[in-house]
């Protein structure tokens, strides 16, 4: 199965030689987890994608340093697209920004957090169990950075997932599209990393109460993943 990667973004130099790019990172844990599921890339970052939504069987996006409602040319062709795979019925994956943009395409709101940063290793833990979910867990630990958030669904959206930190952690959007906040391919050495060299943004009282180390799940939600998009 030929999946789209939308690059939203790309890992900082600095931090490459640990997991590489978001490619790498994606090629990785799909290579581990889910072998039958074959990424295209198309770095949206930077104005390429797709000719067609059927170019791939499905689509995947990364993370963002941008925000969901930032007024950027490239975002706001990738909102069409979003709209577009919606129309065309094509599964759709958006993680962390991917998640924020699903929600904002198609009419949800986004913004930063009351609550602050979510960083380091929290739970994801479903309030909704649907076919697609297997095996079925209760709790699945996922690396997260970020501090925008959905805080409004989007028409017909259905709330599957929350963590302590944030209400709406995973979504449905249809019988095709959901988002997942969390970073089931961030290796934990990366999120450690990436946060520690935004402590003077997150605060340094945030950053060292994080926690980095724990066991995380991204073997059950690359499970789910290959199962909701058909693989």
């Amino acid at each position: 199965m030929k999946i789209g990667l939308l690059e939203c973004d790309h890992v900082a130099e600095q931090l490459r030689h640990i997991a590489g790019d978001y490619r790498e990172m994606f090629t990785d844990l799909f290579s581990r987890h889910a072998p039958q599921i074959e990424l295209e890339f198309f770095d949206v970052r930077n104005g390429e994608f797709p000719v067609s939504v059927d170019v791939c069987d499905g689509y995947l996006t990364t993370g963002s340093r941008f925000s969901a409602y930032d007024d950027e040319g490239w975002i706001r062709e990738l909102k069409d697209f979003v709209r577009q795979l919606r129309d065309a019925n094509t599964p759709f994956v958006g993680i962390c920004f991917g998640h924020q943009i699903l929600a904002e395409a198609l009419g949800g709101k986004v913004w930063k957090a009351p609550q602050g940063w979510g960083i380091g290793v929290h739970g994801l833990k479903p309030v909704k169990f649907e076919d697609w979910m297997q095996p079925e867990q209760a709790n699945c630990n996922l690396q997260y950075s970020h501090r925008d958030q959905v805080q409004r669904l989007p028409e017909n959206g259905v709330l599957l997932g929350e963590s302590d930190h944030c209400p709406v952690a995973m979504f449905r959007v249809g019988e095709k599209m959901i988002g997942i906040q969390g970073h089931p391919e961030f290796p934990a050495p990366y999120v450690e990393a990436l946060v520690r060299g935004r402590t003077d943004l997150i605060g340094a009282e945030l950053v060292n109460a994080a926690n980095f180390s724990a066991p995380t799940d991204e073997a059950v939600i690359t499970a789910w993943l290959a199962k909701f998009l058909g693989a």
